[in-house]
């Protein structure tokens, strides 16, 4: 691996011991470092497989973890009076409706995020949040309570992965907005398990809009990332819109939300300038537009 080479990540699951980055081919060439000895590495979720893609995009076990620290909510950020007000009444809203994703895997157990879309238990997460499962994964409600739930489908490519909760009624599905209307600098929150820590919001504004993630695999120069190159067909390919808000490991699959308390996006990728599997957000994450995923979401179930 050179200082250039980008690695995929996850941007759901955290993983513990586990070695870093289990996929071994480059993902992303970002743009040459300034001082040697940097790197600077595209986590598509959290630390996964060692989890498994935001489950974080990088894995999603998060070990001794104390169960107390899934009913803390957090809001970054020091919002003006108006701001708090409606970044408060906003997660509120949307909190019932993003759920803890937990997989387990042949190479250990990955932590991400999904949110509701139907009140008998439809959910939409990240395809790398569910890579690899054996038999139901298990979602966790922002109350505490549990379900098992069976993978109905997932396109690798979009990132995009559908579950059902089996013997659910009466959930709190999400409120879905018009993607295609995002505005840079409007101001959102980030909602999921970083970490593990359910129930975790923060905010800031979108960046910016219709980027499209393969032109950073375009970039690639790195002779010796072209030796795995036949692995990057599977690495996911789509237009997100770009947020400061922090996005870490075990974000991945929560939402994206308005401060109207609608779901814009669902959070998928970190772009990171480090190495480790425990580097966490620099104000550059990514998400999958919603628009883009409640249609890919409706062909897979079809």
């Amino acid at each position: 691996m050179t200082e250039n080479e980008f690695r995929q990540g996850p941007a759901g699951g955290y993983q513990p011991h586990q070695q870093p980055y289990p996929y071994s081919n480059p993902l992303f060439q970002p743009p040459p470092p300034k001082k040697k000895g940097s790197r600077l590495a595209l986590i598509i979720g959290s630390t996964t497989l060692a989890a498994a893609l935001v489950g974080g995009v990088t894995g999603a076990a998060v070990a001794g973890l104390d169960s107390s620290a899934s009913a803390t909510t957090s809001v970054s950020a020091q919002p003006t009076a108006a701001q708090s007000t409606d970044a408060t009444s906003a997660a509120a809203k949307v909190l019932p409706s993003v759920v803890q994703v937990t997989t387990r895997t042949s190479q250990g157990e990955l932590l991400g995020s999904g949110v509701i879309i139907s009140a008998d238990g439809r959910i939409i997460t990240n395809a790398h949040v569910v890579a690899g499962a054996e038999g139901p994964v298990t979602v966790t409600l922002s109350d505490g309570k549990q379900y098992q739930a069976t993978v109905l489908g997932s396109d690798a490519k979009a990132d995009i992965a559908v579950l059902q909760a089996q013997g659910a009624s009466g959930l709190t599905a999400a409120r879905l907005g018009d993607s295609s209307t995002v505005k840079v600098g409007q101001e959102v929150l980030a909602i999921g398990s970083p970490g593990g820590l359910q129930n975790t919001v923060t905010e800031g504004i979108v960046s910016a809009t219709n980027r499209r993630l393969s032109d950073f695999a375009q970039r690639q120069t790195d002779p010796r990332a072209r030796q795995t190159s036949d692995e990057s067909s599977a690495a996911p390919s789509y237009t997100a819109i770009q947020t400061d808000a922090a996005i870490n490991h075990g974000n991945s699959g929560g939402a994206l939300v308005t401060t109207a308390g609608q779901v814009i996006g669902i959070n998928s990728a970190l772009y990171n300038p480090a190495r480790s599997e425990d580097a966490g957000n620099i104000g550059i994450g990514f998400a999958i537009p919603v628009n883009d995923a409640k249609a890919i979401a409706d062909r897979i179930t079809g």
